[in-house]
């Protein structure tokens, strides 16, 4: 055989080699879609996505919070309900002594009471009330900014049905109306004591008055007015009594020779 020929034959074998061992690999490659030979290393697939909710591990579930749903349509506000009433705790008094001031002594003007409030009085000079013990629930109210005694007046909280008596026993001086904060109307009486000369005995806040200047009065007994004035406004005492507030009745017993300083609050 020629060189050249021999040449020929020797690149006939090595392509047949070549082919072969292409063949071998295509062989061992797995189609599309079937599963690869034994030993064979493939890729991670993504998992198809699934309508089935994932599983939480418990670790989780204890700790995480209930689940938030979406806020409902708001409904339309419900009418306020009325409050629940509130326990009045009220007293007799039969218009027994409720305080004294110096030797005056001075009389529950109302039966029926629910509280007294002993306070500062716009006046020089009253005197202060010491309560007498009793059934009446009384008390000392918040400071008023007055350079004047805490006990000076007192507001007691009336019955407004019940009718109002002197407090104490004596001679009318004065009574009749007046503007009280200079808009209102509002009875008042004051009282010589006979157990005090010279002294003046206050009653502010009532209405239906009865008597007249020059009469006698007796403590306890005589009907000054026919109740308690239901005032316009809201008043410091009504902080301690039971809703609705009753009326109150103000008493404050004077000493008119010791000088009232001017208030600067004249209408």
């Amino acid at each position: 055989m020629s060189a050249r020929a021999l040449a020929t034959l020797n690149g006939l074998v090595l392509l047949a080699g070549l082919l072969t061992a292409a063949g071998g690999l295509a062989a061992a490659e797995p189609a599309s879609g079937a599963a690869g030979s034994a030993g064979a290393v493939s890729a991670p697939v993504s998992p198809a996505p699934s309508d089935e909710p994932a599983e939480v591990p418990a670790e989780d579930v204890l700790l995480a919070g209930p689940e938030e749903s979406a806020p409902a349509e708001p409904e339309p506000p419900a009418a306020s309900p009325e409050p629940p009433p509130t326990p009045r705790v009220t007293a007799s008094t039969g218009w027994q002594p409720y305080a004294v001031a110096g030797p005056v002594v001075l009389h529950a003007p109302v039966d029926v009471v629910e509280v007294i409030g002993f306070h500062q009085s716009g006046h020089d000079g009253a005197q202060p009330q010491e309560p007498v013990p009793g059934a009446v629930r009384a008390g000392l109210l918040d400071s008023r900014s007055r350079d004047t005694h805490p006990q000076g007046a007192a507001d007691i909280v009336a019955d407004p049905t019940g009718e109002v008596r002197s407090p104490v026993t004596g001679r009318v001086l004065r009574a009749g109306t007046y503007r009280l904060y200079c808009r209102h109307v509002d009875h008042y009486l004051v009282v010589e004591p006979d157990a005090r000369p010279g002294w003046e005995v206050k009653v502010l806040h009532f209405e239906g008055l009865r008597v007249a200047p020059g009469e006698r009065v007796e403590a306890g007994v005589t009907v000054v007015g026919s109740g308690a004035r239901v005032l316009p406004f809201r008043s410091q005492v009504d902080d301690h009594t039971a809703p609705p507030h009753w009326p109150h009745l103000h008493i404050e017993v004077v000493d008119p020779s010791i000088p009232d300083r001017p208030s600067g609050g004249g209408c």
